[in-house]
């Protein structure tokens, strides 16, 4: 082991726990190495033969302190922490006894781990797993991960959580997410930077057209040809690739029409968490046969379903019985350990039932939460709520949600309500504002890819052209950006309204602003 500095301290702070097992050596010079020391005089100390190993740990630690430690936000690629040192010993247990000299090591190969965490100065010292020593060949070796995959006869997915959790532990080091707002994006006023960068890239995947349902508000009951398995698997590949060079993880939204109905849906959900992405469902209530093959697979990380107010209304939008069909399923979900999600599309109709379902799902649902009607498609047959109506209804629904833990609020407007009460802002719609074409995008069966599904947004198509050329489109980003109206608003990077309801009002998304704004609070600009 290389020695770091020609003015080493003593012997005793070097080796504070070797030297006490040391006799007194006048030919040992403490600016020497002492593992290498006395492993070449071995017959010296035959009671103790893990000396050797206990020094060479105990170096490690000292070098390892002596470095400074890094900062994994300046890292271009994903690379083996450089304040970590990788320490051969043939004797376990050392590490308990560096802590309790009673504890008697044992004859054993491993090795151990001496490193600092990113942005901190405390040194570890941990034994090293299988996992461990994995990750650090892999990217000390720059073996691809698919590659790795077929090496070790597993998925790709498996791989891959085996580095995440390397740099989670802080043996990697990994570039930080480059799905980031540009310079030119407003940064409005005191708005978390956390907003301008997204950890998760999601694909909300319309798998197929056909459904058992025919509701009344539905975006898209177009007759698009469904989506052969094989095109189903290259756009796995590429979303995979993308992600990969966009150091994010991974999240598939499968949707449809109902995606259970999809004859391939077992074998693209397993693809799908073979290659290590989290999967959600967006569907209608299923038996609970249907349930436990999802399970089997991965368990999703929530399945959401849809309530348009109480039974009456919902059943006049859904279809009879789904009320009663879907309150059944969401006890399934329950009893299988699965998250619920119930959203309702938020019309003049059933605005005065929003509070009482919400109370009727408290503890039945994880989570329950609305959007405002998009008048699109089929739903511009329903009447949306009108704008001055909203600001009190909103204000009605936050002080709800304060004593309901099912509900949350996911419109952006919330946080105009959030702004004129100074209290701390949430994302909003999707988590960043309005996530179009940033953090998420839909993919219809047909290879579409559209900003969001709620509007006509086409921005690409995935069976001619790469997720990655998509994206970083010009009609892409003017999606990012949206309404030029919104650019002066000083919390425009947690709102940016919606351009879905803006599109159904027939206004120009790019130009002007959601028809709700304003009506909920007097902004200052």
């Amino acid at each position: 082991m290389p020695l770091i500095s020609s003015k080493l301290p003593s012997l005793n702070t070097l080796y504070p726990i070797t030297s006490r097992f040391l006799s007194h050596d006048p030919g040992f010079d403490t600016h020497h190495d002492l593992s290498g020391f006395i492993r070449a005089r071995p017959e010296s100390y035959p009671e103790f033969p893990f000396l050797a190993d206990l020094a060479a740990l105990e170096y490690a630690h000292y070098s390892v302190s002596m470095i400074e430690g890094q900062d994994a936000g300046m890292v271009q690629e994903r690379i083996v922490n450089p304040v970590l040192e990788l320490v051969p010993v043939h004797w376990q247990h050392l590490l308990s006894f560096l802590d309790d000299q009673t504890i008697v090591p044992e004859i054993g190969d491993s090795w151990v781990l001496v490193f600092k965490r990113p942005g901190t100065e405390i040194v570890q010292t941990i034994t090293a797993s299988g996992h461990d020593l994995l990750a650090l060949k892999i990217v000390s070796e720059e073996i691809g991960s698919r590659e790795a995959a077929n090496l070790a006869g597993i998925t790709v997915g498996a791989i891959d959580d085996i580095l995440a959790a390397a740099v989670q532990r802080g043996l990697l080091l990994s570039p930080g997410s480059l799905l980031v707002r540009p310079d030119s994006f407003p940064r409005g006023k005191n708005i978390d930077p956390r907003y301008f960068s997204a950890p998760t890239f999601t694909l909300q995947w319309h798998i197929t057209q056909v459904c058992d349902l025919h509701c009344r508000h539905c975006y898209d009951r177009s007759d698009r040809k469904d989506m052969e398995l094989s095109q189903g698997i290259r756009v796995l590949d590429d979303l995979y690739d993308f992600c990969r060079t966009h150091h994010v993880f991974t999240q598939v939204s499968f949707t449809g029409g109902n995606p259970l109905l999809y004859p391939h849906f077992n074998t693209l959900y397993k693809e799908a968490a073979d290659r290590g992405f989290m999967t959600a469902i967006l569907g209608n209530p299923m038996p609970r046969k249907r349930m436990e093959e999802i399970l089997a697979l991965q368990q999703p990380e929530f399945y959401q379903v849809s309530l348009e107010g109480m039974r009456v209304q919902n059943d006049y939008i859904r279809g009879a019985g789904h009320f009663d069909r879907t309150l059944d399923f969401l006890d399934l979900l329950k009893e299988l350990g699965i998250y619920s999600m119930v959203m309702l599309t938020l019309t003049r109709a059933n605005i005065d039932e929003v509070l009482e379902l919400a109370e009727l799902l408290r503890g039945r649902v994880d989570l329950f939460t609305f959007n405002r009607l998009a008048m699109v498609g089929e739903g511009a047959e329903l009447a949306s709520v009108t704008p001055d109506v909203l600001p009190g209804f909103l204000q009605e629904y936050l002080q709800a949600a304060a004593k309901n833990p099912s509900m949350g609020v996911k419109d952006n407007l919330f946080n105009l309500l959030r702004h004129e009460q100074a209290i701390p802002y949430r994302g909003g719609c999707a988590g960043y504002g309005c996530g179009a074409g940033f953090n998420f995008v839909s993919l219809l069966s047909d290879g579409e890819v559209h900003a969001c599904r709620k509007l006509p947004s086409l921005i690409g198509n995935m069976y001619q052209q790469p997720l990655g050329e998509i994206y970083h489109g010009l009609v892409a980003e003017q999606y990012r950006q949206g309404s030029a109206a919104c650019q002066d608003c000083e919390i425009r990077p947690v709102c940016g309204g919606c351009l879905a309801v803006a599109y159904g009002y027939g206004r120009d998304i790019f130009r002007d602003v959601d028809p709700y704004c304003g009506k909920v609070t007097e902004r200052k600009k």
